[in-house]
């Protein structure tokens, strides 16, 4: 079997790596072996905090739309229930949006809430 030499294709898969590691701290960007490593942590850690992105933005608008809620009279369970009940279906990024930015249409809301609660 001929002999294989994989001088270019070894030096450009080491580029590619050191190239993706560009920033990271001492050896971590200079050297193959351990910039190859930190680039796995680095991308396990990446597909992990997308989903947990996901989970605080949710969280935030529950805050948010809990606060506006309070001001006009209502928990947040109260006000998510009313608006059930009243087949009114916007999402917690909307509902957030309207409770920081248009104050007045959220307020309509909280009442459309209260009176399919009482």
């Amino acid at each position: 079997m001929a002999r294989i030499k994989r001088g270019q294709v070894k030096k450009n898969k080491h580029n590619k790596v050191l190239k993706e590691a560009k920033g990271y701290y001492g050896s971590k960007s200079r050297s193959y072996k351990i910039a190859k490593q930190q680039l796995l942590k680095s991308m396990s850690y990446s597909y992990r905090d997308r989903k947990n992105n996901k989970r605080n933005f949710r969280r935030l608008w529950i805050i948010r739309i809990n606060a506006a809620a309070r001001l006009n009279g209502l928990s947040y369970n109260e006000f998510i229930c009313g608006l059930k009940k009243a087949n009114i279906d916007i999402n917690r990024k909307i509902l957030s949006d309207m409770a920081v930015n248009d104050p007045e249409a959220f307020k309509e809301l909280t009442e459309a809430a209260k009176k399919k609660l009482t």
